[in-house]
Formats: structure tokens, sequence, C-alpha cells
């Protein structure tokens, strides 16, 4: 007899982005005439920098001679592309750490899901709520969450950060002690941030109580305040107690091309189950090495391309395309009286439902009566009830079309 692992019958048996699917299906077929716009999923719409386009083709060519293909590269990632992240995303910002604290990925998804494999399923999670599901799911699938509550919100093992407009999103300090704290800021969903001095609390909170601190920095390319950190690395301690995930997603539109990389110092010291102090930078590697044959030669070579000068114009033209929508979005839904947060410094915007109604009654009528997706804020945790995210992916004529039908909607 073939045993599971009976953590995953735990999940919910839909996830959070299928349920939108199946009421968008439904919609549709009973208006096959709506041209139906979605403000929801995340996805990227700009095509991939020129830039990016010649570095692939390049690579692509290399591959058909003898001389220049690669097989197997190195699971950590090449140093070409490690050299390029270290300078312009970490040197430039006064942050020191080394080409063999960089692991190139497939994605910030995918590490955040497989840091796990190194952690003891004891340890105690705190995540920020609202949050992304991938952080609650895997820690459910490792057996880090307990059990589902009678409520359907809430992880008995979790501990939960709420955030809302009554504490300005920013979550306190837990007054039980985590072992693990999930931080993504620019924040996915509500669209807030981290001042400097707020992250520092964290960091400091970590450093005092031995905890580890994962933080989710997928959406730093966005930030255009200057008081607010790019990495968790530009606080003193932080690279004692962080690991840090960052994407090429979002950032230069490869939802489809796979490239993110995840930075573990040789400063940060996990304990084995004799109280023994271990280097988690060894245990990760020793991971990847293992489980994981790196990333393709040809992506990385077009992850490198977003570094050059006419790369980094490119990129910085296309974050600007998708602030303007948040711009755009965020300034019509307030003039229609709606209280909005986010879209200043992430490409998404957190809108409080207006008469007290539910999420999902709010998604539905913006669907039914507007023909836009969104995503219900409950989807998102226990604290994202009475709110819907909205997205800034999408296009330019599509988000003025919102904008125009949602400026003509009786709320």
């Amino acid at each position: 007899m073939v045993s599971i692992n009976d953590n995953y019958l735990k999940l919910p048996e839909s996830y959070l982005f299928s349920d939108i699917k199946k009421r968008v299906t439904a919609f549709k077929e009973l208006h096959p005439d709506a041209r139906v716009i979605s403000l929801g999923i995340g996805d990227v719409t700009r095509p991939i920098a020129s830039a990016v386009i010649d570095a692939l083709h390049e690579a692509v060519n290399e591959m058909g001679h003898a001389d220049t293909f690669r097989g197997y590269g190195p699971e950590q990632g090449y140093q070409f592309l490690q050299e390029k992240i270290l300078i312009h995303d970490f040197h430039d910002r006064g942050v020191e750490i080394e080409t063999d604290e960089i692991f190139i990925s497939d994605g910030a998804k995918s590490d955040l899901g497989n840091i796990g494999d190194i952690l003891s399923v004891d340890n105690k999670v705190a995540v920020t709520d609202p949050v992304y599901p991938v952080y609650v799911d895997t820690n459910v699938m490792g057996g880090r969450a307990g059990s589902l509550e009678q409520d359907g919100q809430h992880w008995n093992r979790l501990i939960y950060l709420p955030c809302t407009a009554e504490n300005d999103f920013i979550p306190e300090l837990p007054s039980e002690r985590p072992d693990i704290i999930y931080l993504c800021y620019p924040n996915n969903p509500t669209g807030t941030t981290l001042s400097r001095s707020e992250l520092k609390k964290w960091v400091d909170y970590a450093l005092e109580n031995e905890s580890l601190i994962l933080f989710d920095a997928a959406y730093e390319a966005f930030i255009h305040d200057e008081n607010i950190p790019h990495s968790i690395y530009e606080i003193e301690g932080a690279k004692e107690t962080a690991i840090e995930f960052r994407s090429f997603s979002k950032t230069a539109g490869f939802t489809g091309l796979r490239c993110g990389y995840t930075i573990v110092p040789k400063e940060l010291k996990l304990y084995n189950s004799s109280a023994e102090k271990v280097n988690a930078n060894k245990l990760w590697n020793r991971r990847q090495t293992t489980k994981f044959n790196g990333v393709s030669y040809i992506v990385q070579r077009a992850a490198e391309a977003i570094y050059s000068p006419i790369g980094q114009t490119q990129i910085r033209a296309s974050i600007e395309y998708y602030m303007r929508n948040a711009r755009l979005l965020k300034t019509a839904l307030q003039n229609r009286g709606l209280q909005i947060y986010g879209g200043d410094n992430a490409p998404y915007i957190w809108v409080k439902t207006p008469n007290g109604l539910s999420s999902w009654k709010f998604f539905d009528r913006l669907l039914h009566e507007c023909h836009i997706v969104g995503t219900p804020g409950i989807g998102f945790g226990p604290s994202g009830e009475g709110y819907l995210r909205l997205t800034a992916f999408g296009r330019y004529e599509d988000t003025v079309e919102s904008i125009s039908r949602i400026q003509n909607w009786n709320l």
C-alpha cells in the first residue's frame, strides 16, 4: 500500500484563482458578447524588451554550434548573471554580498515553496494577513500549519499578523514568538510598503528572538519612494537573520521565461536538533544541487540583458507603463468615493468594498455590472475580507476602458 502526504488533503479543494476562473467562465457562457477585462490575476501584458529578445536569439544561436554549445550549467547559476545581480541590485545600493550567496532559480514562487525543504516541520510560522497564498499553502503541505479551524480561514499552528486600514497595513510585532516570519514588501496583495525604520523593527526583533525572516522582494523594482528599502539587507544585521527572494517575472516580463534568484547569506546560521549552528547557505546549496538542475543558459543570458544600459532603459519604461495604470486606477476609484490603498510603490490597488459588501459579493457586482475581474480579498486570508485587489498589469487601453466603466457605475 502506497501512503500519501496527508497534509495535501488538508488544503481546500479549490485554489483562489481556480474559483475566479470558474465564475468568469460561467459569466461568459451566459453573456458571450460581453468584453470582460481582467484586472485580477497578476500576469504581465507588455512584450519582453527587445534587448532581452536579442540576447535570447544570440544564446539560441550559440547552442547550435559545437564550440559554444552548453549542457548542464551550475545549479547555483552562471557567474555572468550572478555578477550583474551583485553589482546592479546590491552593490549599487551599498549592500555587500558575494556571488556564492546568489542562487539563480526559475522564480521566487518556486524558492518560497522549496525553502521549507531545509526547515524543520516543528518550526512555528508567522504570516502577514492578508498574504500571498503560497506562503500558507506550502506550509500546510509541509505540515507546519496544523489544521484548518472551523471558520475555514485560520490554521491553528500559524501566527497571523493582521494588516488592515486600522494599523495602516503595518504588521505589529507578534506577542507569540515565531521561528519563521514571512514578509512581502512591496506587498502583494495590499500594494503597501514598509519604511526603513519599520523594516528595522522586524530585523531587530528577528535578531533578538533568533527568528528567520523570509523576505519576498519580488516587486522592489516598482518602488519610487527613496525612503523605502529595496532589499532587507539595507538594514544592519539582516544578513544574520533573513533570506531574500527576487523575481524577474514582473520586473522584466519573465512570467513565461521563468527566472529569479534567492539570496542566502553565509552569515545566516540555523540550528540542528542538537542546538548546534548550521550554515544556511550550505544547506540551500545542498538542496539545490540535489533537486535542481539550474535555469537554462538561454534564459540566464536573457536575464543578463536586463542589466545592460539599453535593457535598463527598456525595463524602466515597462515598469512606468504599469505604474501609470496604477495611478490612473487609484485616482479614478478615489474619485468615485472608494477607499483605496497601495498603487504608489507597487502595481497593486487594494480596494475597500463599499457599503459593507463581502469580498465575493463585490467581485460579483464588478463582474456582472462592469464586466471587470478583480481578486476577492478574502482569498488572501481572514483580514482580506471586505477588500478586493486590482492589478496594474493590464494593457493601458483596457485600464482606460475599465475606468470609463467604473465612472459610469451605479455604486
